[in-house]
């Protein structure tokens, strides 16, 4: 499985009306660190495929849900919980910090 891609339209029922763990990665496509952060998101979707939800929104395509969850700076990393906004982390992170708190979650 692969990460969820999601938008201004799909973000409320993809996230928020989710019951269980959800990563959302707010990147750009002209961040360097976004794309550094890219690969590993993909490795995550695939191995909490079914487990969590591991989604990506372009804060340049998605501008309402990144100004709802005050995003100033990208990579941003919020995690949700029941469809409730519970942790964030801010700029580039390694893969096992990620995993640490997705498993925190769970």
């Amino acid at each position: 499985m692969s990460e969820v891609i999601l938008t201004d339209e799909n973000f409320e029922q993809e996230v928020t009306q989710y019951k269980g763990v959800a990563l959302v990665d707010f990147w750009a496509t002209w961040c360097g660190p976004c794309r550094m952060l890219g690969p590993v998101v993909e490795e995550l979707a695939q191995e909490y495929a079914g487990k969590a939800k591991i989604c990506k929104l372009d804060v340049d395509k998605g501008s309402n849900v990144s100004a709802k969850y005050n995003i100033t700076s990208v990579p941003t990393i919020i995690f949700f919980k029941d469809g409730a906004a519970v942790a964030q982390l801010t700029g580039l992170q390694s893969k096992s910090a990620l995993q640490e708190k997705i498993n925190s979650l769970l």
